[in-house]
C-alpha cells in the first residue's frame, strides 16, 4: 500500500460549508495551506494559516478573477511525477514545490440555471480553473489526492489519522475515479446547456449526465442489475410509506404519470399492469373516476398501480384498501387516508405533487446504441383531428373519442381503447395484429359486462383493412377514431358511412412501442 505525506494543500471551494473542522484536521497534520478568492477570505475569517495564491505564484489574479490558479507553479506542483528525476530538475530550477492534496469544488453552474436565465450570469458560473485543478490532480493520483466535495471530508479526516498524515494509493485512487465523474458531469451540464441555448437538438456528440437516486434491488429480473439516475438531484417523488421501489415499480409509475398527467388537471384515475393502462377514468368525481377505472378490467388491476391525479381521501382509501395493489400514487394524502392505507406494511404510497412531465426527450439503448426521439406528451385539441365521415360527432361523442385516442396513445401498440363517458371499458394491447387487439378490447369488455349505448373506439394507427373497424362495429362502437394514411382509407369512409358511424382522422399517428 504505497502511502503518500501530505504536506501542502491547495484549498478553492465554492461550498464553505463544514470548512472549519477539515481546516482543524489539516492543521492538526501540519499541514501548509494555500487558497484563493473567496476561500482565502474565509479560512482567515476562521483564523488558520493560509498563504494566498498570488503570494504562492507571485502572480496576481487578473481578469476579475478568472485567471487565478492557472498558474505553471501550481500545475507543476500538482502534476510532477515525485520519483522522476527529470521532473524533480523542473521543479528545482524553477523552484517550485510540491502540492500534495487539492481540495475543490466547481461554481454552481448547474444551480445557476435553476436561478437565472440571463445568458451573462450563467456564463460566469463556469468554472475553469477548479476543474483545471482537479484534473491535473485527479491524473497525478499516484502522488496527490483530490477532494472535491464537502461529503468527503470526514473520509479524509479518518484516511489522514489512520495514517498519520498520509494518504494510501486505493484512497487516491478512489477519489480519481469520483473526481473525473464530477468534471465529466460538469461539463456535460454546459454542453447541454448550450446545445438548449442554440436549439442543437441532436449535436453530433451527445453528452449525457445523471445523479444516482439509488441502486434497485434488481432489475426486471432478479438477476438483473439495475440503478435510477436523474438529471436533477431527484426524481420530484416522494415516497411515504412501503418497500423499497424496484426497476418495474419506478417502470410502471413514470408510465401512470404519464398517462394521469395527460389528463384534465386534478381529476382523473390511471390503473397501470406492466406499464400498460388497464382502466382510466377522467369522471369529476374523485371516487367515482377510481370505481370506473377499476370496472374495466378489475382482474389486471390485482397487483397493478394507481395513479390519481388529485389528492387521496378517506372515502378512497377505504375502496383502495379493498384490493391488493403495489403502489398508490396521488398528488398528497390526507391524514385520514394516510392512516387506513398504512396498514398494509409493503404498500408504496407515492406522493406525484411535484412531478411534471417536463422532459421532452426519451432515450432506449441498445448494446453501444442509444436512440433518442421526442416524447408524444402534447396535448389534444379539436384542431388535431377532422371529421371524415357523413354522420358528425356530438360534443359528448367528440370529448369521449378524444378522451379514448389519448390513452390509446400510451398503450403498448398495435393498440385498441374502447371508451364511453371518459372512462375506458374495453384495451388492447401490445398485439402483432390490430385485429386481435380489437378482439381483445371487445372480449374485456363483454367479460365485465360494460357494453353501452354511447360506445367510442381508438386505433393508435390506421386500419389497413375493413375488418377491424367492422368487429368494432358489430360489437356496438357508435363513433371511431383513427389517423389517416392507409391505401384504404376511402374503404373505411365508405364502410362508417354505410353503417351510419361517426368516423374522424387524427392528423398523427401515435405507435408506442
Amino acid at each position: 500500500m504505497m502511502k503518500k505525506k501530505i504536506k501542502t494543500a491547495l484549498i478553492s471551494v465554492s461550498d464553505k460549508n463544514n470548512l472549519k473542522p477539515l481546516l482543524s484536521v489539516l492543521k492538526k497534520n501540519k499541514i501548509k495551506l494555500i487558497s484563493s478568492g473567496g476561500t482565502y477570505k474565509e479560512i482567515k475569517r476562521l483564523k488558520f494559516k493560509c498563504e494566498e495564491v498570488s503570494d504562492f505564484t507571485n502572480s496576481p489574479e487578473i481578469l476579475e478573477g478568472r485567471v487565478k490558479t492557472l498558474h505553471p507553479k501550481i500545475h507543476a506542483g500538482i502534476l510532477n511525477k515525485r520519483k522522476k528525476k527529470s521532473h524533480l530538475k523542473d521543479l528545482k530550477d524553477n523552484n517550485f514545490e510540491n502540492i500534495d492534496l487539492v481540495i475543490v469544488n466547481f461554481y454552481p453552474f448547474e444551480n445557476t440555471l435553476k436561478k437565472t436565465n440571463n445568458h451573462q450570469k450563467i456564463i460566469e458560473n463556469i468554472d475553469v480553473g477548479g476543474p483545471t485543478m482537479v484534473r491535473s490532480a485527479a491524473k497525478n493520483y499516484n502522488d496527490v489526492a483530490v477532494i472535491t466535495s464537502p461529503d468527503q471530508y470526514e473520509e479524509l479526516t479518518q484516511e489522514l489519522k489512520k495514517f498519520k498524515g498520509c494518504t494510501s494509493f486505493n484512497f487516491r485512487e478512489k477519489l480519481s475515479r469520483i473526481a473525473f465523474a464530477e468534471t465529466s458531469y460538469y461539463d456535460s451540464v454546459i454542453s447541454n446547456y448550450f446545445n438548449k441555448k442554440t436549439n442543437t437538438i441532436y449535436p453530433k456528440k451527445k453528452v449525457f449526465h445523471g445523479n444516482l437516486i439509488e441502486q434497485l434491488r434488481y432489475g426486471e429480473n432478479p438477476h438483473q442489475l439495475s440503478a435510477i439516475y436523474s438529471t436533477n438531484s431527484n426524481t420530484n417523488l416522494k415516497q411515504i410509506h412501503g418497500k423499497q421501489l424496484s426497476y418495474n415499480n419506478y417502470n410502471d409509475i413514470f408510465n401512470a404519470l404519464t398517462i394521469s398527467r395527460s389528463l384534465p388537471k386534478g381529476k382523473g384515475t390511471v390503473i397501470v399492469k406492466h406499464t400498460n393502462p388497464c382502466g382510466v377514468s377522467a369522471k369529476n368525481n374523485n371516487l367515482e373516476s377510481y370505481k370506473s377505472a377499476l370496472s374495466c378490467d378489475p382482474v389486471s388491476a390485482f397487483g397493478g398501480i394507481v395513479s390519481c391525479n388529485f389528492k387521496i381521501k378517506r372515502n378512497l382509501a377505504v375502496e383502495l384498501g379493498k384490493l391488493f395493489l403495489e403502489v398508490i400514487i396521488a398528488n398528497g394524502f390526507d391524514s385520514n387516508a394516510l392512516k387506513i392505507l398504512k396498514t398494509k406494511k409493503n404498500l408504496r404510497l407515492i406522493d406525484g405533487t411535484n412531478y411534471t412531465s417536463k422532459e421532452i426527450h426519451k432515450f432506449v439503448s441498445f448494446d453501444q446504441a442509444i436512440m433518442i426521439q421526442s416524447e408524444d406528451i402534447n396535448l389534444f385539441s379539436k384542431k388535431n383531428f377532422k371529421v371524415v365521415s357523413k354522420r358528425k360527432p356530438t360534443s359528448k361523442q367528440l370529448k369521449n373519442l378524444i378522451f379514448a385516442f389519448n390513452v390509446c396513445r400510451y398503450v403498448k401498440s398495435n393498440a385498441i381503447v374502447l371508451a364511453s363517458n371518459e372512462t375506458t371499458v374495453g384495451i388492447g394491447s401490445g398485439q402483432p395484429s390490430r385485429l386481435d387487439s380489437c378482439e381483445i378490447a371487445i372480449n374485456k369488455m363483454k367479460k365485465f359486462n360494460l357494453q353501452n349505448d354511447n360506445l367510442v373506439a381508438a386505433s393508435d394507427a390506421f386500419f389497413p383493412f375493413v375488418d377491424g373497424i367492422e368487429k368494432l362495429v358489430q360489437a356496438g362502437v357508435k363513433a371511431v377514431v383513427q389517423p389517416s394514411g392507409s391505401v384504404r382509407d376511402k374503404e373505411i369512409i365508405n364502410f362508417a358511412n354505410e353503417t351510419d358511424t361517426v368516423l374522424i382522422f387524427s392528423k398523427t399517428r401515435h405507435f408506442r412501442h
